[in-house]
Formats: structure tokens, C-alpha cells, sequence
């Protein structure tokens, strides 16, 4: 039988309350092979096995679950009867599928009645490999590494583990929407959320068509890069141009910027409540441009209904270029567009925001009419992974 076995880390920690997280795990992993059913799952010690389909290969398998949060590493191991020499045969079977190179056993035993200890087992099967496959043993810096387990009912063996996603089973920790610009920062602070089991719904402000639709086919393809970690998203598109027009013809120029982003808070708060939403997350670094000083921070987030988390306030942009980088998402950010940020902004917006002087100005406009329009004009679009 061929199973995927991931292991917790942070799950494993939680105590009472581990039960929760392990079945939102096991919910996530349906969700994530819903087109290649899986037979069983059953959660063992810090272990999630789920016994593998036939018609997925190995290569598809890992691609699915290096994305799962919650699974620190995990592992495509082949269940053998608790005999040595049957540990052995598909050890080498296992091994036989690396390219040539170095190679190293690690045996973890669980069940302590088997007759030979983790260092014994390593020593035995480390020597029928490298007599069956000529291949030299490295225990320090090994091109691959042969993984058995002894569990009390059979033995597990796999060729190494492999690196999982981390983090907290999606979902666990609710639900929130997500302000997705379509530039470095917001998708790098959405995935930082979503490994902290936050569900995330996702809002793009665009300004099609007064200008091209750069900027929203940019948001589509960043949320299919993080849909790998939830299966499916939705995608809420918010033509913003109209407004930013009435903001432009009844505010002095320095506030425009303030009074979007507030404007902003307004419609994703809504939209959020719409889906289930309890938490606005935003890609903001404290400092780095004009909307995000203190004091302008301060005054946008008044707008919002619901509490923000800003994961990157604290991040320097080439942390978060790092970050992006490593995610997948740097190439599509750095794409040319033209976003609704860039529409009508001044020469010179303001840095030092006073609430009162802000207000004031939003007393000029009709504030409800004006975030109903929005929210009626949205487009929703759909991700799936795979």
C-alpha cells in the first residue's frame, strides 16, 4: 500500500485542542486531491496517513502536498510486513528510483518488540543497497536519504522526506479578505496569513477602463499562485476608477491618496462581511510609501469595520523581495500595469493626515451611496488548485 504521511510540528503542540487542527488537515487534504480521491486518512501520533490512488503518480502527489499547511515534511512511504528482509527489497526498490549518488538510512522505530534497533536497521539495509545498487553510503551530506519507520502494525518505508509548507492547517484560525494590489507586497502578507490557518478571500480596486487591464490580470494570476494553499479562492475585482473621479473633483489634492485608501478599507470591509470575513489583511510596511506613514496608517484604518492585520508593518522591501521570490509571485508583481494607485494621485499627497481635516472632507460625499455603487459593480472570479 502506498500512502502520503505527513508529520505536524506546531499541531502536535496543541495540546486538547489538537483534534481540531488535525481534522481541518484532513479536510484540506481531501480538498487539495478532491479529483483523485483518496481512500482512507487516519491521523496517528503526529503522523496524517492517507492511503494514495492508483492513477496519481509520486511526482503528482508531492506537487499537491508540498502546499498543506500544518505538515512540516512529509513523506510517499510504501507499507511493508515488519520482516527484515521485505524492508529490505523495497528499500532498494525506493532507492532505485534516484539518480546515482550518495545515500544514507534513518530508521525511526516506534514499535520497540522488533528484534533490531534503529542503528541495526540502518546498518542492514544500508548494506543491501549499496551491494544491489553499487552506491556509496554518506551519512553527512548523503544525495538522497531512505526513510523507515517500525510502526506497531507494519513498517513504512519512503526515499527521504520531503519539506512541507508549515504553519496551521488552513482555515483553523477563520476566515478574512485580503487586499490584493497586485504589486510585491499584498501577496507575500496574504500567504503569511494563510500559513497562519487563515482562510483568505481576496479583493482587487482597478480602474479598467479608464486604463488597461494589466493590473487585474495580474491580480487573477496571483491568486492562482495562492490558491495552491487553499484549493479554491475567490477573487472580488472592484472598478474603482468612477470613484476615484468624484474623490478627485471634491478634494484638495494632498488628501486624495488618504481618502482612497479609506475609501478602500470601506469596500473590502463589506465585501468581507459577505463572505464571512472577521479580519481585513493588507500588504502594508510602515514607512515605505506615502499612505503608509504613522499618521496616515492611523487615519485609514478609522474607515474600517473590521480589525487589520498588517503581517509585513514591521518587514524592509528586500525581505519581503525575498519573500516573494520564494513564493512565486515576484515575476507576475514586477509585471507593467497601470493600477488604480497611480490614477489622479498628486504631485505631493499628504504624509501627516489629521483625522478632522480627513473627515471634513469626506463630508462632502454621499459615503453609502458611494461604497454601495462599488460593491453592486464587483466581479467575482473563481480559482481552483490543481
Amino acid at each position: 500500500m502506498r500512502c502520503l504521511i505527513g508529520r505536524y510540528h506546531e499541531v502536535a503542540l496543541k495540546g486538547r485542542n489538537r483534534w481540531r487542527f488535525v481534522e481541518q488537515a484532513k479536510d484540506n487534504l481531501r480538498a487539495i486531491f478532491a479529483d483523485h480521491p483518496l481512500a482512507s486518512i487516519r491521523s496517528q501520533g503526529p503522523r496524517l496517513i492517507a492511503e494514495l490512488p492508483d492513477d496519481l503518480d509520486d511526482h503528482g502527489v508531492a506537487e499537491r502536498a508540498r502546499y498543506l499547511f500544518g505538515i512540516q515534511n512529509f513523506s510517499i512511504s510504501y507499507s511493508v510486513p515488519l520482516d527484515l528482509e521485505a524492508i529490505k527489497r523495497i528499500a532498494i526498490e525506493r532507492a532505485a528510483t534516484h539518480p546515482r549518488g550518495s545515500f544514507r538510512v534513518s530508521t525511526k522505530r516506534d514499535n520497540k518488540r522488533f528484534p533490531l534497533n534503529s542503528m541495526e536497521i540502518d546498518r542492514e539495509v544500508g548494506a543491501a543497497i549499496a551491494e544491489a545498487l553499487n552506491l556509496p553510503v554518506d551519512l553527512h551530506t548523503p544525495s538522497f536519504a531512505v526513510s523507515i519507520e517500525i510502526m506497531p502494525e507494519c513498517a513504512w518505508v519512503s526515499s527521504g522526506k520531503i519539506a512541507g509548507a508549515g504553519g496551521l492547517p488552513l482555515g483553523v484560525t477563520g476566515r478574512g479578505v485580503a487586499m490584493l494590489s497586485g504589486g510585491i507586497d499584498s501577496p507575500v502578507a496574504s500567504y503569511r496569513m494563510m500559513k497562519r490557518g487563515l482562510r483568505l478571500d481576496f479583493v482587487h480596486f482597478h480602474a479598467h477602463p479608464l486604463v488597461s487591464r494589466a493590473s487585474r490580470d495580474k491580480a487573477v494570476e496571483l491568486v492562482n499562485i495562492l490558491t495552491r494553499y487553499q484549493a479554491h479562492s475567490t477573487l472580488m475585482l472592484v472598478p474603482f476608477g468612477g470613484l476615484q473621479r468624484e474623490i478627485v473633483a471634491g478634494t484638495l489634492r494632498p488628501l486624495r491618496v488618504v481618502l482612497y485608501r479609506r475609501f478602500m478599507m470601506r469596500i473590502a470591509c463589506e465585501l468581507g462581511k459577505r463572505t464571512g470575513a472577521s479580519v481585513l489583511v493588507t500588504g502594508e510596511s510602515l514607512g515605505q510609501v506615502a499612505s503608509q506613514t504613522l499618521e496616515n496608517m492611523t487615519v485609514i484604518e478609522k474607515a474600517s469595520s473590521l480589525p487589520i492585520f498588517r503581517p509585513l508593518v514591521g518587514m524592509d522591501k528586500n525581505e519581503i523581495i525575498e519573500q516573494a521570490r520564494a513564493l512565486g509571485t515576484f515575476e507576475t508583481s514586477i509585471l507593467p500595469d497601470e493600477d488604480c494607485c497611480t490614477l489622479f494621485v498628486p504631485e505631493h499627497p499628504e504624509t501627516h493626515a489629521e483625522l478632522r481635516e480627513v473627515e471634513e472632507a469626506e463630508s462632502r460625499f454621499d459615503i453609502s451611496r458611494m461604497v454601495s455603487d462599488a460593491v453592486a459593480a464587483t466581479e467575482v472570479a473563481r480559482a481552483k488548485y490543481p
